[in-house]
């Protein structure tokens, strides 16, 4: 449990210092922001976990693949954003494009031979 508790808290102080860098330079909280710790961390806690090689290096595939579908996502909210569309409504609208590009790529991804 404390194992669990470590990774949590770990995780969660990435995500808070880049939010609190962003605030003061916008432009380096999302080079943080993009930096794929998350995605790291979650490779450094499988091994740990497991030490599955074939386990891991599917995972960091499926990673590269479900993280094309969220891209557009990035450039949709500041679209909205500078022409006056409230912030919730373009983080909604961003979110829902992921969810619809999502779908899509576990869909065609399997068709297309990739293993997302």
């Amino acid at each position: 449990m404390l194992y669990l508790f470590l990774k949590a808290a770990l995780s969660g102080v990435i995500v808070a210092a880049a939010s609190e860098v962003a605030r003061r330079n916008a432009g380096l909280g999302g080079l943080i922001a993009s930096l794929p710790l998350v995605s790291v961390l979650g490779m450094i806690w499988l091994w740990r976990d497991t030490r599955e090689t074939a386990r891991l290096a599917a995972h960091a595939e499926a990673t590269f693949w479900y993280v094309l579908p969220s891209l557009p996502m990035f450039l949709l909210i500041p679209l909205l954003l500078r022409r006056g569309v409230p912030f919730w409504a373009a983080l909604g609208a961003g979110c829902a494009l992921t969810m619809v590009l999502y779908v899509l790529m576990t869909w065609l991804g399997p068709k297309a031979g990739l293993k997302v």
